[in-house]
């Protein structure tokens, strides 16, 4: 389905999700296309962007969204009669392949959005892997057995690949032309390619690029068609299961753990919620600035002032616990996981989602929220990791989350107030906020944003003169 054409841009609200071709990506877009036309103004276009790895995936996924949109709009009909006729012009929808864990690729896909000028509202950095390869049954047996709550919640008994890593960058024919002005051999060069985590390119790196790249067209709409003042957004999606235990500072890329998706979900948790203090800022500035794609130039022509004004704001998110693609089980294990979760929220727990429709509501409500209503929250409360979650019943809802180091929002003192601060569901490892303990979050946060930054400029190097690969837009 083509985009928008001689539409006002302030109309179109434009989302791009990545990883929607099943699970929570496919429940978030669903989820987006669902409560924007029952929020939103008549008079605004949602404009879905969505990613996958393959044109086949992309395809069944555009099929299947188109599919969801029509029963929305036949439960519509059903309470209004013709009211589909001025709704189902408000939805329109756009297919990419990626590979987030090919450089390359994710290059290539900066470059066509680019190319089309059009602003990217929101960004749901999804994707992602888990890099597991199996569990320990006799301890994931025990341990539910004896310890449900916990055991369903912040499990101990997954286990990981160690060394995952992605293929080669850079196509071996691409690296004559790295050595026009060099004397080094071609053997010496392709030994110089470094190596990249699998699950640390997929969860972390491959997004924090391609914010990079896209960074001209995540700009404000100060005219939206709310009448207020609007703020791009970037929103991470995290786990409960980001352990400090997880990240290693001399690993960043997890490559020497079996706790690689932890150590992703981890890094994530710091670069967020220390995007906007004082130590990252040097950092977080460069990440923002002015990017040297061949596409970039002729749109962001924005000085420094305007740049800052304008950046993007970046918000932090997890499903809770429910039943995704992520975790390969045969259907009989899917079953009895799915069994535990809902015995884990009828015990009480509030994280357990269990679906992925639930799952996606934290994510879809910082998407589509009003940009005043964020601002004030965290104003108030602090920079939050926001949690979708449920009570019993099964009804969800947003609450915030504990972050070792962090609390709540980054503030000492917070209070446990049953509502948007819960004690039930907490990791058993989780100490309260100390003055010292919420320092030493933000200088590891500053460290990882040069670490990151760093990664970020050396390959942007490597990568510089060689041509796109050959993903295409569906």
């Amino acid at each position: 389905m083509a985009g928008p054409s001689n539409e006002d841009a302030k109309s179109v609200f434009t989302v791009l999700v990545t990883g929607a071709n099943s699970g929570l990506g496919f429940a978030i877009c669903c989820r987006l296309i669902t409560e924007f036309l029952s929020t939103r103004p008549q008079t605004q276009t949602l404009r879905l962007i969505l990613t996958t790895r393959s044109r086949t995936k992309c395809h069944d996924t555009l099929a299947r969204l188109r599919a969801h949109l029509q029963s929305v709009l036949r439960e519509a009909n059903g309470k209004t009669l013709g009211i589909s006729l001025l709704l189902e012009p408000r939805i329109h929808l756009e297919g990419e392949t990626v590979e987030l864990t090919s450089l390359l690729g994710v290059k290539t896909l900066a470059g066509r959005l680019l190319a089309r000028r059009q602003k990217i509202d929101c960004l749901i950095c999804n994707a992602g892997i888990g890099g597991w390869k199996g569990m320990d049954w006799p301890r994931a047996i025990w341990t539910i057995l004896t310890d449900l709550l916990n055991a369903a919640t912040y499990p101990t008994f997954k286990r990981g690949y160690v060394g995952l890593r992605t293929k080669r960058q850079i196509p071996p024919d691409d690296y004559g032309k790295q050595l026009r002005s060099s004397s080094r051999s071609l053997r010496e060069t392709e030994k110089e390619e470094p190596v990249l985590g699998e699950v640390f390119t997929a969860n972390v790196f491959g997004h924090y690029m391609l914010a990079h790249w896209i960074a001209p067209l995540l700009r404000s709409n100060t005219a939206s068609a709310s009448g207020e003042e609007e703020r791009a957004r970037i929103i991470w999606i995290s786990s409960l299961e980001a352990y400090p235990h997880a990240l290693d500072m001399e690993d960043l890329q997890g490559l020497k753990t079996d706790m690689a998706y932890e150590s992703s979900k981890r890094l994530t948790d710091l670069l967020v919620l220390t995007a906007g203090l004082p130590p990252t800022r040097p950092y977080v500035s460069s990440y923002f600035s002015a990017t040297p794609h061949p596409n970039t130039s002729s749109i962001d022509s924005q000085g420094p002032g305007e740049q800052q004004k304008d950046r993007p704001v970046m918000y932090l998110s997890h499903p809770g616990i429910c039943g995704t693609a992520i975790t390969a089980l045969p259907s009989i294990l899917i079953f009895f996981m799915n069994l535990s979760f809902y015995l884990a929220r009828l015990l009480g727990s509030p994280w357990h989602t269990t679906t992925a429709w639930s799952g996606a509501c934290a994510p879809v409500w910082l998407a589509l929220s009003p940009h005043s209503l964020l601002e004030g929250l965290e104003r108030k409360g602090g920079k939050g990791k926001w949690g979708s979650a449920t009570n019993t019943s099964g009804a969800d809802r947003v609450i915030r989350t504990e972050v070792s180091g962090w609390g709540w929002g980054g503030q000492v003192g917070e209070k446990v107030d049953g509502g948007m601060r819960m004690k039930r569901g907490r990791w058993r490892g989780m100490k309260e906020l100390t003055q010292e303990g919420r320092e030493d979050f933000e200088l590891l946060g500053a460290e990882v944003w040069k670490k990151m930054e760093g990664l970020r400029m050396e390959w942007e190097e490597r990568l510089s003169g060689l041509p796109e690969d050959s993903s295409e837009e569906v």
